[in-house]
């Protein structure tokens, strides 16, 4: 048992003073939550939800996209819920992210060719699934601009 987890909750650094809210429809305070039962890549991460598991690392965990918008699309998420790029405040989090990303790039074979990393943030944003996600895409011909 870890002693600073409180109600599925971890407090202390990283606390947001203003006690703001990771996402509107979201019960728990930003940079705060483990996991939540209701989000679907919490689900992912917690084995409640199968799917294509490409890589992890200690931070993060890849998996396919299952509407894959290029031939190789793959997803990386933190392990921790973090709502969005927006919420994140965590560096090495964010760098484990990133580290991953490149490692699924290196494992799918796209380093050589390129690929695009994505992180689509809020409504305006495109982002449809509130938990801090990056798509890396590759296998094709990336345009600018994307959309």
């Amino acid at each position: 048992n870890d002693p600073a987890l409180r109600n599925g909750r971890r407090g202390g650094l990283g606390d947001r003073p203003d006690g703001a809210r990771c996402h509107l429809h979201c019960s728990f305070p930003a940079a705060r939550v483990l996991m939540s039962d209701a989000c679907l890549f919490c689900r992912i991460v917690g084995g409640a939800i199968p799917a294509a598991l490409v890589a992890s690392n200690d931070h993060a965990i890849a998996f396919r996209d299952l509407h894959p918008q290029a031939p190789s699309h793959v997803l990386v998420i933190p392990r921790r819920h973090v709502a969005s790029l927006a919420e994140a405040i965590d560096a090495a989090e964010l760098g484990a992210l990133l580290l991953l990303a490149a490692e699924v790039a290196r494992s799918e074979g796209l380093s050589e060719t390129g690929y695009r990393v994505v992180a689509n943030t809020g409504d305006d944003g495109g982002q449809t699934v509130h938990h801090l996600h990056l798509h890396v895409l590759g296998g094709r011909a990336m345009h600018w601009p994307p959309g």
